[in-house]
């Protein structure tokens, strides 16, 4: 989570929204890592989550990420969720909960859809604190 963080401080110092995201690959060590690039690319799917998923991907060659763990900054919200089941990401650690675009738990469960043929374990609330603060310094700043 440490890690993701400080992708997370990089892209709020870019100018995005300060999230991040690291994938840890099948024999634990670190494959991707990504903040939030919207504002640079004006790409409105450049969440932390998809870039390191798709950095993931290439990574390892291949769309299924199996073994692999999603830490992000921030709850994923409905895009990033769908990407994770997509993905067959085996796991989803996150900070921050979304209550307002939240789609690993909070406002929505999409990971865990029981209709869905991919539901990854998720652990929430790790270094919480910490990834509210930084959300919470970059909309003061901006206000």
């Amino acid at each position: 989570m440490r890690l993701a963080l400080s992708h997370a401080a990089a892209a709020g110092d870019a100018g995005d929204v300060p999230v991040g995201a690291v994938v840890i690959g099948p024999t634990g060590t670190v494959i991707a890592a990504a903040g939030n690039e919207r504002e640079v690319t004006g790409d409105p799917t450049a969440h932390a989550e998809l870039l390191a998923i798709r950095a993931a991907a290439r990574e390892l060659g291949e769309w299924r990420l199996t073994g692999c763990t999603l830490v992000v900054t921030l709850e994923p919200c409905t895009m990033c969720a769908g990407a994770v089941v997509q993905s067959r990401v085996d796991r989803v650690v996150y900070g921050a909960i979304d209550d307002k675009a939240g789609a690993v738990g909070s406002l929505w469960d999409v990971v865990r859809d029981r209709r869905l043929n991919h539901r990854p374990e998720v652990l929430s609330g790790v270094l919480a604190d910490e990834c509210a603060a930084l959300l919470r310094a970059f909309f003061t700043a901006r206000r």
